[in-house]
């Protein structure tokens, strides 16, 4: 029996398991098996020993989320100390006043810097957290003693312009939670054995209770893996289910809604439309086996071993529900709240009623009261707010909590929600939003004289609406509206308004604003707004009308997606997913920001664009595996080597650069003739040429498997194997000069990852007179990314033998040198790092 949380600690400390966490840092994977997440546990906890931070303290927490977050979690757990876990988003003033309320000893961060507002405070950067404690023993920290009722964390819900409050969370109120769940695990721990290890694709942050009951302690119950992903963009979050066999994807209902999207407007693109949604309404009938069969192409893109969603944070809609589970997916969501430590009930994966979010977890009580409000009471409710702040008037005497959701329960014991009572706004995001917070933000500049903000029903979950009532008439409310967002969070920022068209609001007798009456309003303004907006005339004011709800004259190329479209960054990853679906580009997510104009995105459309018939580039990840990898390890030394050799054999200069390197390696190098490769492996020690990935033209090996219309047959199967015996020869991969960079930069990390080095010629085609093109800036961005040692390379003595079409050269004539390896931070810009690469190379 469990009697704090570090028993999941205690568990890992024994090194027998694998893989734990990883998360993608750059273009690589960082994983971290159990045992070194108990070790750097130990070794943080030492640390906050040695700062004099012990039980009873609190620290703060303001990162991504990542492996090391989860250690030190734990190392703070060790000392008993408090977390107090922040979303990195906060606005500087929240931050304050949480640290002026809890008085924390130490802030932990993943930003470039520690934010200016608590520079006093003691930081340390969570991306450097392993170097930080190295010095300290990774044998097992002695915990402080610690009882099933002490604080693990704070959890603050509420926002910046009311004081902030701290939901408290003991160790018990996590295990009431968790330990009906571990129950119910062990029946199927057996049939887990069949796809062990279970994998997890996190979307949540760890900053929220429910991101941490589904990427830390669930995934440790199971002995699975969890991958932790920043990236909100469906193409990567399918792209990375399949290529790292995920299982489980962990997000919250408005993602869902995203991925929906983007499956109808691939079968829209490919004329399927009318067929997918034939089938679609038919599953409704089948049994899931024929539903997996009727829909395997979806399947397909996920990855064969996806077969489940869990949904929290926010309402799941109905049609969402039931769309992925007539793809064959089981979807899994449960209901709760922080006070309640994340749940109050949860569906059973394979005992589901639709449209129910679950039956109530053993050891807790759930009633309605007489309006069919939803009351819990049990171990799990949280003991108060910290400092004895004064919370909602919502526990009875009896101990029942009131939550402010209106319910029904169904004869079988099943939950479903039916709506708020509570003000308070909940997105599609899974963030709570408060109305007041909003409201006092705009009162207090001196052009608002009143203000009302409901949540209005879109396509993209509920939103927050601002109505304004101005002091004067003709005012303009803008930078009233833009001020006061400079003291709210990213998350709450005012959107979307419009100034109220009466003197005053619909009241109550009593004075207060009929809510109801306002949002009834504004949903007719915004349902007429976007009808007009839909009506653009061409597909990126489709895509914008969509998901914009501000009044707004005209499309103007000025019109920024932040300030004049009100797309908050979920929006715009929308958006950014809608064109590289309707236009067939990739934009790079790091130019599509909130300062993004239109007429910005016009010109990545016009300079992006391939051939829409085109098919897509081949990534051959079965060249990395057996039996590919031996083929080419025999052919190498037995042909191509002795047959290099014996045409050039080169001098190897530099060589010495390379003793020192352990791991994977970036190679860049200068280009002349085709043969460049074979000339480059034939120089490098036998370590790097074994496991050696290359980048080649891909719009080549893209014509090679997808032969261009008009082509005969025999010319098809010539190209087909052609491309099958150069990427089994030489392991190569398509870099395409146009549009997939962002495809084939993962490809290298998949490669990395996997061990191998990468080799690319970043002037982008042969040099013609014997002088190096310029490096294109995509180099950088995959220098920096790839976190790993860049070697330039220089070939000599070359060009002189292509000048005289001279294929059989001296000894020696052509010389391979190595430069010194170089290291690029995440900080330096792509252009920049391009730059310093091709002057290492010219200099070599």
């Amino acid at each position: 029996m469990r009697k704090t949380i570090l028993s999941f600690l205690e568990q890992d400390a024994d090194g027998e398991r694998g893989a734990a966490f990883a998360h993608w840092h750059g273009l690589r994977v960082c994983v971290w098996p159990y045992a070194r997440v108990a070790e750097t546990a130990f070794r943080f906890a030492c640390e906050l020993e040695a700062r004099g931070i012990g039980k009873g303290d609190r620290v703060l927490f303001m990162a991504e989320n990542s492996p090391q977050w989860v250690a030190a979690f734990f190392g703070c757990l060790l000392r008993g100390v408090i977390v107090v876990p922040l979303d990195v988003s906060s606005a500087t003033d929240f931050l304050s006043r949480v640290h002026q309320q809890t008085d924390a000893k130490l802030l932990l961060y993943s930003t470039d810097e520690p934010p200016q507002s608590i520079r006093s405070l003691p930081c340390i950067n969570l991306q450097e957290l392993a170097q930080r404690v190295a010095l300290h023993p990774a044998t097992a920290y002695a915990a402080a003693p610690l009882d099933e009722d002490d604080i693990v964390e704070i959890i603050y819900t509420s926002g910046t312009t009311t004081e902030p409050k701290g939901v408290i969370l003991t160790h018990a109120n996590l295990l009431a939670n968790l330990t009906p769940l571990e129950a119910e695990v062990q029946k199927y721990l057996k049939w887990e054995r069949l796809v062990h290890p279970l994998r997890f694709l996190n979307l949540l942050p760890l900053s929220h209770i429910f991101g941490q009951f589904m990427g830390i302690f669930v995934p440790l119950l199971l002995g699975g893996e969890v991958f932790f992903q920043d990236s909100l963009n469906p193409s990567e979050i399918i792209h990375r289910a399949r290529t790292r066999r995920i299982n489980v994807i962990v997000t919250v209902p408005r993602l869902l809604d995203t991925l929906r999207e983007k499956i109808e407007r691939e079968c829209e693109a490919g004329g399927r439309v009318e067929s997918f949604r034939r089938h679609l309404k038919a599953a409704e009938r089948w049994n899931f086996l024929r539903r997996w069969w009727a829909f395997r192409g979806v399947h397909a893109q996920f990855g064969w071993k996806l077969w489940a969603f869990i949904s929290g944070g926010a309402t799941l809609a109905p049609e969402t529900e039931s769309f992925w589970q007539r793809l064959g997916f089981a979807v899994v969501q449960g209901y709760g709240m922080t006070e309640t430590a994340s749940l109050v009930s949860v569906n059973h994966p394979f005992k589901q009623s639709r449209g129910s979010i679950g039956k109530t977890l053993p050891g807790q009580e759930v009633k309605l009261d007489e309006s069919g409000e939803i009351m819990v009471r049990g171990r799990n409710i949280s003991p108060g707010y910290w400092n004895g702040q004064a919370g909602p008037e919502s526990r009875s005497q009896e101990g029942w909590l009131r939550t402010g959701d209106i319910g029904e329960l169904d004869a079988s014991g099943n939950l479903f929600f039916k709506g708020r009572k509570k003000d308070v706004i909940v997105t599609a995001a899974g963030l709570n939003i408060y109305p007041e917070d909003l409201e006092a933000a705009l009162r207090a500049e001196p052009e608002v004289r009143d203000c009302a903000v409901v949540p209005v029903e879109t396509a993209r979950g509920p939103e927050p609406f601002a109505a304004l009532i101005m002091r004067e008439e003709g005012l303009d409310p803008s930078a009233a509206v833009e001020r006061a967002n400079k003291r709210l969070a990213e998350a709450q920022r005012v959107r979307h308004w419009l100034v109220w068209p009466e003197p005053d609001f619909p009241r109550t007798a009593t004075q207060k604003v009929m809510r109801r009456k306002v949002a009834e309003m504004l949903k007719a303004h915004l349902s007429g707004h976007q009808a007009a907006l839909q009506r653009g005339a061409s597909a990126l004011a489709e895509a914008v009308g969509r998901l914009s709800l501000e009044a707004h004259p005209s499309l103007e190329p000025s019109a920024s997606l932040a300030t004049d479209l009100k797309l908050d960054s979920l929006g715009r990853v929308e958006l950014l997913s809608a064109l590289e679906d309707r236009y067939q580009i990739e934009i790079d997510e790091a130019a599509f920001t909130a300062a993004t104009t239109l007429g910005e995105i016009e010109r990545m459309i016009q300079e992006g664009p391939r051939d829409l018939a085109a098919a897509p580039y081949p990534y051959p990840l079965w060249a990395q595996r057996f039996p590919a990898s031996w083929i080419r390890l025999v052919a190498f030394y037995l042909l191509l080597l002795p047959l290099t050799r014996l045409m050039c054999w080169v001098r190897a200069e530099g060589r010495e650069h390379l003793r020192g390197l352990d791991g994977p390696v970036l190679f860049v190098s200068n280009h002349v003739t085709m043969a460049d490769h074979a000339l480059i492996m034939s120089a490098l020690p036998g370590r790097f040429r074994r496991h050696l990935a290359i980048a080649m033209e891909g719009e080549i090996l893209r014509d090679w498997v997808h032969p261009p219309a008009g082509k005969g047959r025999l010319s098809r199967m010539l190209g087909r194997l052609q491309y099958a015996l150069v990427v089994t020869f030489f392991n190569v991969f398509p870099l395409p000069k146009k549009s997939g960079f962002r495809r084939s930069f993962a490809y290298a990390g998949v490669a990395m990852d996997r061990g191998q080095s990468v080799l690319v010629f970043p002037e982008g085609k042969r040099s013609e007179d014997g002088r190096m093109h310029t490096f294109m800036s995509g180099t950088g961005i995959l220098a920096a990314d790839l976190h790993a040692p860049v070697v330039p390379i220089k070939i000599e003595g070359l060009f002189r033998l292509k000048q005289r079409r001279q294929y059989f050269a001296r000894p020696r004539e052509v010389s391979v040198i190595f430069g010194e390896p170089v290291i690029f931070s995440d900080n330096r810009e792509p252009a920049h790092i391009a730059k310093e690469l091709e002057r290492r190379v010219a200099a070599l």
